[in-house]
């Protein structure tokens, strides 16, 4: 029969302690200062090294030529603590999972008076002593606050918060930790080869990830791998079949399969696993792992040399062609997915089911509207743009076909030939349609449209002398300006769609520029200027004093990341100004049956607008802001008659009728 592997090749010194060097150091260093405290507090994982250190401990104490932090390993308390020997009488182990009561601890208490036999310290070593009830650990206090001098503790426990603070108090603690990866790796080949067993490299990291950071336990999985070994020694496919875990070849499989949107090939790999008689939840716990390397490889692109990630080679550069198929989001995406549903799969009564539709959700981000799906739609298109793939759609095969003819200018019958305007070549549709051109109002700047000539000769058309533009543009109704995208480009839509947010952003910063705001909306954008409509004029007024407008830039530049100047507009807070009303006619009385038409009035001349009233003073910042919206109540108090119509209505002095 063989001795195990990890009671063979257990540590006999602390430098032989892999792993914990955090924890050997400071007791070599106590044991040369001759400064080992009188109780120790081991804690940590399981296989981890807690009681190999203690026994370490035991021996340094014990040596002939110690204290010692390097024992000689030749006398008798060496040979006695080492990995294979039988056990000291002066060092006692106690489980205190089966002697944890007060009768034991009593017990206990009684014999620790008595002197070592035959070493220098007698030493108990209670493993597991988070088992020990609160009254065997009251039963032993007053023994460890003050033990006789030739007694030491040394406490072992993988739950140090069940250890009651009274005795806690009293040690040292020393928490030990799991072993790194690289380091258990290293560890592994080192025995192996003290062995003389072959391997394949592609297996030791299964059982490292089956060992979870403990040593103990990834030596029992190697020896289960030595004892069924062959000539071969240690092969991966036989540790993939041994350890259950999911072949690397079938992760890829599915992986590719989820790059390229293949959910046949995706079914297919979850049928395999099926059918070969794997947990579910097993494949699921390993496509995240897998995910989970590849989502660190897309972060961190030498994640392989640095250590991150330990696979080989090979594998290496598979997974980073899947990470460059895949992209960030679509991986983080993934990631979450299988993490939810391994957690919604403990416990189901199908699991096969489960893993189905977690996949059918990973081939589907646009079926969901949340965040995660949004970002991996939008990390695809960006990578496809990145690749060459923003080619522009073929046209439709069944538009119909578009004809162009050639139109000859008429020919000048009388007058000024500069008066001739010559017909740019029409298009033809397949199919016109008629247009009415006594209803038609002309649009200025169209698009040449379809030609509605006379069958018979063409006459002269007559244009007439443009009219001087105005010195000054005024604003036109909201909806019915031009919009010209900025340079970062944004238009008019994406503001529109964002405003609610922006006014909610508004709101957290400055409730009185909010109230301001309320009821506007996005009119245009001219380069980079925004021209915001307001419903009411006592509100437009009142934004544009008193710092609202800053505050309106700050909520732009931090929500849209664009720095515009402000413009603003009256409207009626639907798009558009209210129109003013149509020039009504002269009233004439109806004329008499057979008597003769009356002599036309000729219509009185416009008188002109009355001016502007002047813009209100400046508000100062700390003024008061009604919250109904009335800003400029106050502004102008004398302000009656025709002209508060005009300001706030909009109407216009047509004429005046003496009624006298």
């Amino acid at each position: 029969m063989s001795l195990a592997l990890y009671r063979k090749y257990r540590p006999a010194t602390f430098a032989e302690l892999k792993g914990q060097e955090h924890v050997a150091e400071p007791l070599q260093q106590a044991l040369r200062n001759g400064r080992v405290n009188h109780a120790d507090l081991f804690s940590g994982p399981r296989g981890c090294g807690k009681t190999s250190s203690a026994r370490i401990l035991a021996r340094s104490l014990n040596c002939e030529q110690g204290p010692t932090p390097e024992p000689c390993g030749e006398c008798d308390s060496c040979v006695a603590l080492g990995p294979s020997g039988s056990g000291h009488i002066d060092v006692i182990e106690i489980d205190a999972a089966s002697h944890g009561g007060v009768d034991d601890a009593r017990d206990l208490r009684e014999r620790a008076f008595f002197a070592p036999v035959a070493s220098r310290f007698k030493i108990y070593i209670i493993d597991e002593a988070h088992m020990v009830t609160r009254e065997g650990f009251n039963a032993l206090l007053k023994l460890v606050e003050e033990p006789p001098p030739h007694l030491k503790f040394i406490f072992a426990t993988t739950e140090p918060e069940k250890v009651i603070g009274t005795i806690r108090s009293r040690t040292h603690h020393y928490p030990f930790r799991l072993m790194p990866p690289g380091v258990l790796r290293e560890l592994l080949e080192e025995i192996l080869r003290s062995e003389g067993v072959d391997f394949e490299p592609p297996a030791l990291p299964l059982v490292v990830r089956a060992g979870a950071g403990s040593a103990r336990d990834s030596l029992s999985i190697l020896d289960q791998l030595l004892a069924g070994s062959d000539e071969a020694g240690i092969t991966y496919a036989r540790a993939v079949s041994l350890l259950g875990y999911t072949d690397s070849s079938l992760l890829d499989e599915v992986v590719d399969a989820f790059a390229a949107r293949e959910g046949a090939a995706v079914f297919a790999a979850i049928d395999r696993v099926i059918e070969s008689g794997q947990d579910p939840r097993r494949f699921a716990t390993d496509l995240l792992e897998r995910v989970r390397d590849l989502v660190i490889l897309a972060n961190v692109p030498d994640a392989g040399a640095t250590g991150l990630l330990d696979v080989p080679p090979d594998e290496l550069e598979r997974m980073s062609g899947q990470v460059a198929g895949m992209g960030r989001g679509e991986l983080t995406r993934a990631a979450d997915l299988l993490h939810t549903g391994l957690t919604e799969m403990r416990g189901a009564t199908s699991p096969r089911l489960l893993l189905e539709l977690i996949c059918a959700r990973i081939l589907l981000p646009g079926a969901y509207d949340d965040e995660a799906s949004v970002f991996a739609r939008l990390d695809r298109l960006e990578r496809r743009f990145a690749m060459g793939g923003s080619e522009a759609p073929a046209p439709s095969q069944s538009a119909p076909p578009v004809r162009t003819a050639p139109v000859q200018p008429p020919p000048a019958q009388g007058g000024d030939p500069t008066s001739i305007v010559q017909r740019p070549p029409a298009r033809i549709e397949a199919e016109p349609r008629s247009v009415d051109n006594s209803t038609a109002a002309p649009r200025a700047e169209a698009a040449p449209s379809r030609p509605e000539w006379p069958q018979g000769p063409a006459q002269p058309v007559r244009t007439a002398a443009p009219e001087p533009a105005p010195a000054r543009r005024e604003a036109r109704p909201p909806d019915l300006q031009g919009s010209t995208p900025p340079a970062g480009g944004l238009d008019i839509n994406a503001v529109r769609r964002s405003w609610p947010d922006i006014l909610e952003a508004v709101k957290q910063r400055s409730k009185v520029a909010w109230i301001m705001l309320d009821g506007t909306h996005a009119a245009s954008i001219d380069h980079n200027v925004l021209t915001v409509a307001f419903a009411e004029d006592g509100k437009r007024k009142g934004f544009s004093v008193g710092g609202k407008e800053t505050v309106f830039r700050e909520v732009l530049k931090q929500f849209l990341g664009v720095d515009w100047r402000i413009e603003t507009v009256l409207g009626n807070g639907r798009g558009a100004a209210p129109a003013p009303s149509p020039a009504a006619a002269p009233y004439s009385p109806p004329a008499r049956p057979g008597a003769a038409p009356a002599p036309r009035r000729e219509r009185a001349p416009e008188p002109p607008p009355p001016p502007p009233p002047p813009d209100p003073p400046p508000m100062d910042e700390s003024d008061e802001v009604d919250p109904l919206g009335d800003a400029d109540a106050g502004a102008d108090a004398e302000v009656n008659g025709m002209a508060l119509i005009q300001r706030e209505l909009g109407g216009q002095i047509i004429r005046e009728i003496d009624n006298t």
